[in-house]
């Protein structure tokens, strides 16, 4: 998968939400929330066709835009990339900071916790 600015990431992140858009539907919507150019948003549009991130199907004289690509799958490459470049590699380090300076909520704790007891399982 090839990288995925932030800016382009902002039109996945509609898509993953509601898809397929119209191009004048990304272009209003994301017009609204980042106060980009019409123009702006359809080169964001054609890069992530280039990239194969997201796929178009012609309705008449517009085109509709949908993912390619899962947004868990996206996120676990991504996750994956920034602890292997910032922490080696290593998970604890992050959660050690977020636990250090008091980011994680009980929910997360308990989230985490049910995470490691499955992980815990199946190695049995």
């Amino acid at each position: 998968m090839k990288e995925i600015s932030n800016s382009e990431l902002a039109v996945l992140n509609l898509l993953w939400r509601s898809s397929p858009l119209g191009s004048s539907e990304v272009v209003e919507q994301l017009a609204i929330s980042n106060q980009w150019h019409e123009k702006t948003v359809k080169t964001l549009l054609n890069r992530l066709v280039k990239k194969e991130a997201i796929g178009f199907e012609k309705q008449g004289r517009s085109y509709r835009y949908y993912p390619l690509i899962e947004q868990s799958e996206y996120q676990l490459k991504e996750s994956q990339s920034f602890i292997e470049r910032v922490f080696s590699g290593k998970l604890t380090p992050l959660v050690a900071g977020f636990a250090k300076e008091n980011k994680l909520s009980s929910d997360d704790i308990a989230e985490l916790k049910q995470l490691i007891d499955n992980w815990e399982e199946e190695k049995r």
